[in-house]
């Protein structure tokens, strides 16, 4: 899940490198939500980035970057209004032709080509861009709020049905497989396992219940909250926490080496456990909710849960606190330079490299004055994270729920948290 969470720059580079003289081989380059209800899937897994650049890019290129002409070269901002307009139009036309060419071919049973999602996500990104584009222009056209949250500079509320067509397609273009293994309380395993990563790595309750209230925000920007979900924009990143094999294999690993302090303070969850790795057996561990989270948490944001105190600290907001950690995944050397550096909100980025994969995860992504951005600071990269407000508003809803039902069920000794009936959403 964290495609390059521990990869330094030099390396992403070198990968780059590789990746040219390789005729653009695939691996992953900033894995990030595959399920988003309004960006699904931004993992980009240069397999899926591959499928852009090859379209834009002449065959003589030299550097790759890792954003599309669409998202992440600085443009002249020059456009009249009408030019505004018209490219307006036609990225809304373009949106709908390849939401109806989508839909034709899963009502035909035809089969998709390979990464069907990339050309939907890059429609929709050039529609928004280009309504940003004109809205700059002509700032009268803003219009008003949409219930997606999307600022109504970047959105045309009026096309609200689009996008919800748009969420329709991926849900069905990201169906779990047939042998995936779902649990009946999807979420309460999520705290659960980040709440028992939290203690076994030392925190205290109150802050291991932050640990689990952020893996539950993760768990939502990464697949909207579907367990064991595809991934229709890469081959490669799959699961409730849209991990590859190898992340997932190394979670496994990281969690054997806690696994007997966990069982220590948490038996049933630790019986648990031992029951979803006989239920998984040869299984891709991916396509099992309980193991895929436990990987993925492993893997990746275990090994900064011990710094939630000061993460605390530093960001009291909740959603700011899930957005770091969905950081961790997309730019995770600087966002762990800017923990260290004591001024988190306040420390700047001007990599092209870096900047790059915050545009292809859908910051600074929508029209031309955001996408000439060449410099952030972490506070306005949290600000630009708008998209994901509503993954995480909604998560942390759910942890609440949550939360209030697990004191109820305390005080009526009721079922272990392990153990709770599912809660549906």
């Amino acid at each position: 899940m964290n495609g390059i969470a521990n990869t330094d720059v030099d390396v992403i580079a070198r990968i780059v490198h590789a990746v040219t003289s390789k005729a653009l081989a695939t691996t992953r380059a900033a894995a990030l939500a595959c399920g988003l209800f309004l960006t699904p899937p931004v993992s980009d897994a240069i397999d899926t980035i591959t499928s852009t650049v090859t379209s834009l890019v002449p065959a003589n290129i030299g550097d790759l970057s890792f954003m599309s002409s669409a998202q992440g070269q600085p443009a002249a901002l020059t456009k009249s209004p009408s030019d505004a307009l018209n490219a307006y139009d036609k990225a809304v036309n373009d949106f709908k032709s390849i939401l109806r060419e989508r839909r034709a071919q899963i009502n035909s049973n035809q089969q998709l080509s390979n990464l069907p999602g990339q050309a939907l996500y890059l429609a929709r990104n050039n529609m928004m861009s280009a309504y940003k584009d004109l809205t700059d222009a002509l700032p009268s056209k803003i219009g008003r709020p949409n219930k997606f949250g999307i600022p109504p500079a970047y959105f045309d509320a009026d096309n609200e049905p689009l996008l919800d067509e748009y969420a329709n397609l991926f849900k069905i273009m990201q169906a779990p497989p047939a042998n995936a293994q779902n649990s009946n309380t999807p979420f309460h395993d999520v705290v659960a396992l980040g709440t028992a990563i939290g203690r076994a790595k030392g925190l205290d309750a109150g802050n291991a219940e932050v640990a689990g209230r952020i893996s539950l925000g993760i768990f939502f920007a990464e697949t909207n909250g579907n367990q064991n979900m595809g991934n229709a924009r890469s081959n490669r990143y799959k699961g409730s926490l849209q991990t590859g094999v190898s992340e997932d294999q190394t979670g496994q690993k990281k969690w054997a080496a806690i696994k007997t302090s966990i069982t220590a303070f948490d038996p049933a969850l630790s019986a648990r456990d031992d029951k979803e790795e006989a239920r998984a057996g040869n299984l891709d561990h991916r396509y099992n909710h309980w193991t895929a989270v436990r990987d993925g948490l492993m893997n990746a944001h275990a090994e900064l849960f011990a710094q939630i105190p000061a993460i605390v600290k530093a960001l009291p907001n909740p959603i700011d606190q899930m957005k770091l950690f969905e950081l961790i995944q997309i730019i995770p050397s600087p966002t762990r330079s800017a923990l260290k550096s004591g001024n988190f909100a306040n420390y700047k980025i001007s990599d092209p490299t870096i900047m790059g994969f915050l545009r292809n995860n859908s910051i600074f992504t929508f029209g031309q004055a955001d996408r000439a951005k060449t410099s952030a600071t972490f506070g306005e990269i949290l600000d630009a994270m708008w998209l994901f407000n509503d993954k995480f508003e909604r998560a942390l809803s759910k942890f609440n729920e949550i939360k209030a039902q697990r004191k109820g069920e305390n005080r009526q000794t009721g079922p272990t948290f392990a153990e709770q009936p599912s809660v549906r959403g």
